[in-house]
């Protein structure tokens, strides 16, 4: 038992990390990693949703109906992004303008939604609070990451602390294509580890088993079996 808890804490920092391994959420992680401080908020915004989200959506489970879980999902979602505007507004009225449309777009962030379908839907209360705690971690270290790389060669600052001289500045990083370049640059650091510790990122193949699954924890097999009908057509 202490195990799997572990496992659920854990393994979505590098093995099951919900950016660089499962490739979800990369719209607010290229649009708010252009400043460390941004990246802290949206990180902390997120995981506080998606554990209260897990928790809650995994204690309903048994009386949400089947054919209209989405929209009881993302009501759910919603409720705790709200209480989160309402406080970052309150409290931190620069990070909540920084931030601006990324966060009431929360509600929709496909790390969120795809954890409580396929995971708290499915297992229990403190369960689904583990799996919450180890996406956050795991999309708030990537944000951190990407963040530091991008303000520190784009404006010579990292959490505005000047640390390279005035007149420094490659602007391109703090841009799209600089979003784009540092994303691919640190999934490609994060399979190399996985490949070195002979830990493949997630893919689907013929010979994939459950046991080697990194989804293997909060599955049903409806996946697989989804998948096996593909391959079989």
């Amino acid at each position: 038992m202490k195990t799997k808890k572990r496992d659920l804490l854990f393994n979505g920092i590098i093995k099951e990390n919900p950016v660089l391994v499962l490739v979800l959420g990369t719209c607010p992680t290229l649009a708010v990693s252009t400043t460390v401080s941004g990246a802290f908020g949206m990180g902390i915004a997120a995981t506080f949703v998606l554990i209260c989200s897990n928790m809650v959506i995994s204690l309903l489970r048994s009386v949400i109906p089947d054919k209209v879980r989405i929209p009881c999902y993302i009501t759910v979602i919603a409720a705790f992004v709200t209480l989160v505007m309402m406080l970052m507004n309150a409290f931190f009225p620069a990070l909540h303008s920084t931030l601006g449309i990324f966060i009431p777009l929360i509600v929709v962030n496909c790390i969120i939604l795809g954890r409580a379908e396929m995971f708290a839907s499915k297992n229990t209360v403190i369960d689904s609070m583990f799996d919450g705690v180890g996406m956050g971690l795991g999309f708030t270290a990537t944000l951190a990451v990407m963040a530091t790389i991008r303000e520190v060669m784009g404006k010579g600052t990292w959490l505005d602390i000047r640390l390279i001289p005035e007149g420094y500045e490659i602007g391109v990083m703090t841009s799209t294509p600089g979003g784009f370049f540092t994303y691919g640059l640190v999934m490609a650091m994060v399979a190399a580890v996985l490949a070195k510790k002979g830990k493949a990122p997630l893919r689907f193949s013929k010979d994939d088993t459950c046991g080697g699954c990194p989804l293997a924890l909060g599955c049903s097999k409806q996946a697989c079996a989804a998948k096996e009908g593909i391959e079989n057509a």
